[in-house]
C-alpha cells in the first residue's frame, strides 16, 4: 500500500514540479505542491527501502527552456525543504544539532530572511565584471540571460569592489507590487498573473530591449563559486555583498533556536502586506558557514537550510464540472473545472482533484478528509493558493449543494481508448490497462520521449507528436519511429513532410538533422526518455552512473527478471529472497534505488510489446557510456561502500555525505559487488556478510583517516 501510495504522490508532485518550473504554467497552488511533496517525503522516510530516486525530493526546478543557450552550473543551484508548523522548524534545528553532534548547550546561530517570490538568477563575475548570468533551470543546467540581467538597474556591470578571481552571485530577480500593477495597465490584451509571473517573463525574453523596459528588481542572498570566501559566517557574507555593490534584504535577523526562528517568521508575516513585494515564505540558514559546509546537501537542497511558508489564501466558487486526464503512465487524474474566481489577486478557473479517494472524502486509507464531505459537479467549493499557482479545493459548502446532486461515479474504463481502468490494491490511482493501444499514453510517452531533460530533439516538440502521431503517412507511434522518419520521408513517392502546411525545405532539412544528431545520447538521458514509472532525471543519471553502459545496466535487469525476488508477490518476501538474488540486490543495493523503481524497471523491459519497442529504438542510436565525474580523484573514488555500526565520531549523514564528496558510491547493503564496508561497534548481519564475501572491513578510525586525506 505505502509503495503505491509514494508512486501516485510521486507522478502528480512531478507534473506539478514541471509545469511550475519549466513552462511557468502552474496547474496546481504553490501550498498543494507543498503539501503533497512533504506528504512524500514522510512517506519515503518511514520506507526507505521504497524511496525511489526519482521523487520529487530528488529533483530541482525544470530543465531550461528553447531559445536560450544553455549554461552549466558550476555549483548547483539547490532547492529548499520546506516547513509549515513549529514542529517542523523544531525537527529542522534537531537534525542539524544531531548531524553535528552539538548538545542542546552548543551555540548554534540561524540567519532568517523573507523568501522573495521570483526567479532565481546565478551571476558570474571574473575579476570584478560580469561575465555571465544563468537562470536556475534543472539545478545543473539553466538558460543564458546575461544580456537580459545587463540592463536591470540592480545588477552591477563592474562590482564595486575589485575582486580578483571568480565571484557567482546568486538571488531573485522580482516585480515591485506598483511596477506590477503599471505594467499591467500598458501592456494590454493578456495581462500578467501575478509579479512572479511578469518578473519571469520579463528576464526572460529573448530581446533583451523588452527586458530592459520591465521594472525588474534584484535582491542578493547567496553565492556559488568563489576564488575567495566572502566571510566567516552568512551574515558577515551578507554585509559583504552589499559592500560588492547589491540590494540584500533588510529584514535578515540572527536566530538562536526555534522558537526564535518561528517569532521572526510571525513578525516577517505580520509585515507581508506593507513590503510592496511578494514573499511566500522565511527562509532559515546555519549562519555558520563551516557548519554549512560540514552539513553539505542533500540530492536537491541543503541540509543547512529551510523555507517555512506562510498560509494559503482562500476563496468560494463553483465547480462546473470533472474532467479526465490520462498520463503517459497511464494515470486517470481528475481535474475540477472552475467558474473564474480570483484568489489571491489571481483569477483561477481549474484545480487538481488528485484521485477518486480525494473526491470521494477519504484518502487512500480509508480515513476520512473534510470530515467525509464528498465533491460533486455544481458544488461550491473553497479553494485556496498560495504564491503564484492554481489551486486546490480544500472543502465543500453543504448548504449550497443542488438538490438534485449525484455523486461522482469515477470511470470504470479509460475515456481515450475504452480498456478498463484498473485500480491495484493499496493504489490511489486507478489507471488504464490499454498500454500501447492507449493513444493518450502514447502520445504523453512521446511528449515526454523528446522533452528537454531526454532527447530534446529541436523543432520536435509535443505540436509535432500530435500532428505525426494520427499521420496517415509518416506517423510516429513509437520512439524507433522517429528515427525512420528522414527514410521514410524519401521512400514516399508522395505527401512529402516538406509539402504539408508548417514545413518548408529548411524546416524540414533542419529537423532531419536535428534528428539525425540525437541519434547519439548519453545513457542517463536514455534511460530517463523511456518513460520508465519511477524512473525520472536523478534516478536515471544515478542507474547510468553505477552501470556505466546500457550493456551493463540490460544484463542487470535482464538476470533480477529471473530471480527469486522478481517473483515474489510482497514486499517482506522481496527483501528475504534478495540474497539468493544477487542481481536484485545490486539494484536494490543503489543509493536511492527502491525495490518499486526496480519492479517497475525490470516489468518494463519483461513486457514483450515495450521490449521489443525499446530493442527497436536501440537499433537507431549510438548510447555514450556514462562520463559523470567525480567532484576529487581519491583512492576511494568509484569505490562502493556500505557503512554499518554506530559512528562514535562522525554521524552516519556525515561519512555519507563525505564518501559522495570523495566520489565514491554509498549502498545500503553489502553485495559482491561492495568494495569496503566501515564497520562501527554494533555492526551485525551486514559485517557478517561481508567477510563472507570477502570485503575489505574497516573502522571508523580507519575512515577518518581516509576522509581526512
Amino acid at each position: 500500500m505505502a509503495a503505491r501510495l509514494i508512486a501516485a504522490l510521486s507522478d502528480r508532485v512531478s507534473r506539478a514540479n514541471d509545469e511550475y518550473h519549466g513552462r511557468d504554467a502552474p496547474q496546481i497552488s504553490d501550498a498543494d505542491y507543498d503539501r503533497m511533496k512533504s506528504d512524500l517525503a514522510r512517506l519515503e522516510a518511514r520506507f526507505p527501502e521504497l524511496a525511489s530516486a526519482d521523487s520529487p525530493t530528488a529533483r530541482i526546478g525544470a530543465a531550461p527552456a528553447e531559445g536560450f543557450s544553455k549554461v552549466a552550473h558550476a555549483q548547483r543551484m539547490m532547492s529548499l525543504g520546506n516547513a509549515f508548523s513549529q514542529e517542523d522548524v523544531d525537527d529542522f534545528v534537531a537534525r542539524i544539532r544531531n548531524f553535528l553532534n552539538l548538545d542542546d548547550a552548543a551555540p548554534l546561530e540561524f540567519t532568517a530572511e523573507p523568501k522573495i517570490d521570483g526567479l532565481s538568477l546565478s551571476l558570474r563575475y571574473e575579476d570584478g565584471r560580469l561575465v555571465q548570468a544563468a537562470t536556475r533551470g534543472d539545478g545543473s543546467v539553466g538558460e543564458n540571460v546575461t544580456a537580459n540581467a545587463r540592463v536591470i538597474d540592480d545588477i552591477p556591470e563592474r562590482l564595486a569592489i575589485d575582486l580578483p578571481g571568480i565571484v557567482e552571485i546568486r538571488g531573485e530577480v522580482y516585480m515591485s507590487h506598483d511596477d506590477f500593477a503599471r505594467l499591467n495597465a500598458q501592456v494590454g490584451g493578456k495581462v500578467f498573473a501575478n509579479p512572479r509571473n511578469a518578473a519571469a517573463g520579463s528576464l526572460r525574453q529573448l530581446d533583451a530591449s523588452i527586458t530592459a523596459r520591465r521594472p525588474l528588481m534584484f535582491f542578493a542572498y547567496s553565492w556559488g563559486e568563489l576564488t575567495a570566501p566572502l566571510g566567516q559566517t552568512q551574515m558577515q557574507a551578507g554585509e559583504r555583498l552589499k559592500e560588492l555593490g547589491f540590494r540584500t534584504n533588510p529584514l535578515t535577523r540572527i536566530c538562536t533556536n526555534a522558537k526564535e526562528l518561528v517569532a521572526a517568521w510571525a513578525d516577517i508575516e505580520q509585515q507581508r502586506a506593507t513590503l510592496g513585494y511578494d514573499i511566500d515564505g522565511v527562509v532559515y540558514k546555519v549562519n555558520d558557514l563551516g557548519f554549512q559546509t560540514r552539513l553539505g546537501f542533500r540530492s536537491t537542497t541543503p541540509r543547512w537550510a529551510l523555507a517555512h511558508k506562510f498560509p494559503a489564501e482562500t476563496a468560494w466558487t463553483r465547480l462546473q464540472r470533472i474532467e479526465i486526464q490520462v498520463g503517459r503512465t497511464g494515470a486517470l487524474s481528475p481535474v475540477a473545472r472552475l467558474e473564474p474566481v480570483t484568489v489571491g489577486g489571481v483569477v483561477v478557473s481549474n484545480a487538481t482533484l488528485h484521485n477518486e479517494d480525494y473526491i470521494a472524502g477519504q484518502d487512500s486509507n480509508g480515513a476520512l478528509i473534510r470530515e467525509g464531505r464528498d465533491i460533486r459537479e455544481g458544488d461550491w467549493v473553497k479553494v485556496y493558493r498560495a504564491g503564484d499557482v492554481i489551486p486546490k479545493i480544500a472543502d465543500v459548502d453543504l448548504s449550497r449543494r443542488p438538490a438534485d446532486s449525484q455523486p461522482y461515479q469515477f470511470p470504470q474504463t479509460c475515456p481515450e481508448c475504452g480498456s478498463d481502468a484498473i485500480r491495484e490494491p493499496g493504489d490511489s490511482v486507478r489507471r488504464c490497462s490499454g498500454g500501447l493501444i492507449c493513444p493518450a499514453q502514447a502520445i504523453e510517452k512521446l511528449k515526454h520521449f523528446v522533452g528537454r531533460s531526454a532527447f530534446d530533439i529541436d523543432g520536435l516538440g509535443a505540436r509535432q507528436i500530435e500532428m505525426f502521431f494520427d499521420d496517415p503517412t509518416l506517423s510516429i507511434r513509437e520512439p524507433a519511429d522517429i528515427f525512420t522518419l528522414a527514410r521514410r520521408d524519401a521512400d514516399s513517392p508522395i505527401a512529402k513532410l516538406r509539402n504539408r502546411d508548417g514545413f518548408g525545405e529548411k524546416s524540414v532539412e533542419k529537423l532531419f538533422n536535428a534528428i539525425e544528431n540525437a541519434r547519439e545520447v548519453a545513457l542517463k538521458r536514455l534511460i530517463f526518455a523511456l518513460g520508465i514509472r519511477h524512473v525520472g532525471e536523478v534516478a536515471a543519471a544515478t542507474l547510468a552512473r553505477h552501470f556505466g553502459n546500457w550493456e551493463m545496466l540490460l544484463a542487470a535487469v535482464d538476470g533480477a527478471a529471473t530471480e527469486p525476488a522478481f517473483a515474489a508477490d510482497d514486499e517482506k518476501s522481496r527483501r528475504s529472497m534478495s540474497e539468493q538474488s544477487p542481481n536484485w540486490s545490486e539494484l536494490t543495493g543503489i543509493d536511492g534505488v527502491g525495490s518499486a523503481l526496480v519492479m517497475s524497471l525490470v516489468t518494463t523491459f519483461q513486457q514483450e510489446a515495450e521490449r521489443a519497442s525499446i530493442d527497436r529504438l536501440l537499433a537507431e542510436l549510438r548510447v555514450l557510456p556514462d562520463d559523470s565525474s567525480v567532484r576529487q580523484k581519491t583512492e576511494i573514488s568509484g569505490m562502493t561502500l556500505v557503512f554499518t555500526g554506530t559512528l562514535e565520531k562522525m554521524t552516519r549523514a556525515e561519512a555519507k555525505a563525505r564518501a559522495e564528496d570523495m566520489g565514491a558510491k554509498v549502498a545500503g547493503s553489502v553485495s559482491a559487488k561492495t568494495d569496503l564496508l566501515i564497520a562501527g561497534p554494533g555492526a551485525g548481519s551486514k559485517a557478517k556478510k561481508a567477510a563472507d564475501l570477502g570485503v575489505k572491513v574497516i573502522d571508523e578510525d580507519e575512515w577518518l583517516k581516509i576522509s581526512a586525506r
